[in-house]
């Protein structure tokens, strides 16, 4: 399965909505409001320019969806920053590496100086493994401040990989 990633269109927003609401609601890997509404959830998934949210399709179906632009703005800008959601029946199969590729090409050619994850949930192991073979490092772990619904209060990973100079 190697998907193709594109630029979200308003036609794709309902699959990433049940992308979106699946992964909130297990309360494994992101710290969002499992109860977030729709609209919310939309506001916050589909960046603006100068950001990008993206899909990942595989036989014309949306398997997986990420968002990415500037980390922070004014001083900290030139760090990006990206977030990666797959559906469930597509976990494993390479979704999430195609995502973070494409999220990791678009920031070098968007001239940001590397890419940094906020909250990476410790106990997402494939996340983890996915993301060090893409380049990046754990740089910091706050300790038990992500509670998982099975592992109880995990850490969350702050997560960097630094681009080369141009």
């Amino acid at each position: 399965m190697t998907p193709e990633v594109r630029p979200f269109t308003e036609s794709d927003w309902a699959a990433v909505w049940a992308i979106v609401q699946d992964v909130i609601q297990a309360e494994e890997t992101f710290p969002y409001d499992p109860a977030m509404p729709e609209a919310v959830a939309r506001a916050m998934w589909v960046e603006q320019p100068p950001g990008l949210t993206v899909v990942a399709v595989v036989d014309g179906r949306v398997v997986g969806t990420a968002k990415m632009g500037a980390n922070r703005p004014g001083p900290g800008s030139h760090v990006s920053t990206a977030s990666f959601m797959v559906a469930a029946g597509a976990r494993g199969r390479g979704v999430g590496t195609a995502l973070c590729r494409f999220a990791v090409g678009w920031a070098r050619r968007n001239g940001f100086a590397g890419m940094q994850f906020n909250a990476v949930v410790e106990s997402n192991t494939r996340a983890v493994e996915l993301y060090r073979r893409e380049g990046f490092q754990v740089i910091g772990t706050v300790p038990r401040s992500f509670r998982h619904p099975v592992h109880g209060r995990v850490g969350l990973h702050v997560m960097y990989h630094e681009f080369d100079s141009p």
